[in-house]
C-alpha cells in the first residue's frame, strides 16, 4: 500500500463531484482527501485526490476515471515532482499566558500564523505539506491535551516547474 495522488481536470458542471466520489464509494475505494476548484477556464474544474492503495487497484482507479464522460484528463502525481500544500486550522482552548507565548514560538517554527485569539483561545493557520501539518498536530496534541480542535482542508498540488519538492 502506497500513498497516491491524482489530479483530474473535469467539466465544471453540477453533479460531477458527486459522480467522481460515487465512483470511489461504489468500488469501496477510500479517499484520503479530495479538493476541487475552478481553473482559469470557468468550464473546467481541477480535483486533487489522495488515496492509499496498491499498484493494481490504483491502475483500475485511473482507468475508471479516464472512462468517465466528465473527466477531461487524469494526471498521476504519485511519482513526479510536485508542489503540494494543505491548509490546517487549529484552535487551542483554555490557554494561559504561558500557553499563548508557547503557541507563538511553535507557530514561528512551523511557519504557521496566529490569525485570531482572545484571552483564552488561539487560532492557528498553517499551510504546509500534509506531513508537516501532521507533525504540528502531533506536537499540539502532546502539549495541549484535550484542548485542540482541528480543521483540515485537502491538499492541492501542481507539477513542479524546476525544483523537485514534496
Amino acid at each position: 500500500m502506497k500513498k497516491r495522488w491524482i489530479c483530474l481536470f473535469v467539466e465544471n458542471e453540477i453533479g460531477v463531484l458527486a459522480r467522481i466520489s460515487g465512483l470511489f464509494s461504489g468500488k469501496s475505494y477510500n479517499l484520503d482527501s479530495l479538493t476541487a476548484g475552478v481553473t482559469e477556464d470557468s468550464t473546467i474544474s481541477r480535483m486533487t485526490i489522495s488515496l492509499t492503495s496498491d499498484d493494481r487497484t490504483f491502475e483500475q482507479i485511473k482507468k475508471q476515471l479516464s472512462r468517465s464522460v466528465e473527466v477531461i484528463k487524469v494526471v498521476d502525481y504519485t511519482d513526479i515532482p510536485i508542489h503540494m500544500k494543505e491548509i490546517l486550522f487549529v484552535k487551542v482552548k483554555h490557554c494561559s499566558d504561558a500557553d499563548i507565548t508557547e503557541l507563538f514560538r511553535i507557530s514561528k517554527v512551523f511557519g504557521a500564523a496566529i490569525i485570531d485569539y482572545d484571552g483564552a483561545t488561539v487560532l492557528l493557520e498553517c499551510t504546509q505539506t500534509e506531513n508537516r501539518n501532521d507533525d504540528l498536530i502531533a506536537l499540539l496534541k502532546r502539549k495541549f491535551v484535550n484542548r485542540i480542535e482541528i480543521v483540515r482542508g485537502g491538499s492541492v498540488a501542481a507539477e513542479a516547474v524546476s525544483v523537485s519538492e514534496r
